[in-house]
């Protein structure tokens, strides 16, 4: 085997346009993985119809195995409410069709960064010269205090 043909990737003389998931479903191993992906994703979309709304967005399915029901959260907050839920979880999730017979939870700190929304933008609206010279004269009539160094502070971000 010569070494271009070592260093050749996978899609190497092959027709790259075909998607990843027809390449995985052409392969017995990738297939496999592709069969347990999907059923991981059907599973965690069914645990979030079952779960409180609050929790829904931050639990991800981690496992399945032997009718276990493994849950990933981002903090023991989730984790303990979970458990408490936990009964009631795996009575939806049954009669939906899921051969389960218990939940365990497992906390993952880094699904935290991913469960809060972005912060919005601030909308900035800019202050014309007679609103900042309205503000230039509450701040002279204001005695020394945080109330003056706010108005300061506003003057200066808006010159």
């Amino acid at each position: 085997m010569s070494d271009a043909s070592r260093r050749a990737g996978p899609f190497s003389g092959r027709n790259t346009g075909h998607t990843v998931i027809e390449w995985l479903n052409n392969d017995q191993q990738g297939g496999n993985v592709l069969a347990t992906a999907q059923r991981l994703l059907q599973l965690e979309r069914a645990a979030q119809k079952a779960l409180p709304p609050a929790l829904a967005g931050s639990c991800r399915v981690a496992r399945v195995e032997d009718g276990l029901l493994t849950l990933a959260v981002p903090s023991a907050a989730h984790a303990s409410k979970l458990r408490q839920l936990a009964p009631r979880i795996v009575q939806l999730l049954a009669h939906a069709g899921w051969n389960l017979n218990e939940i365990s939870i497992k906390v993952q700190a880094s699904l935290a960064t991913n469960s809060t929304p972005p912060p919005r933008p601030k909308d900035i609206n800019p202050l014309d010269a007679s609103a900042i010279a309205a503000f230039e004269n509450l701040r002279e009539n204001t005695p020394p205090g945080p109330l003056a160094d706010a108005l300061a502070r506003l003057i200066a971000r808006h010159k």
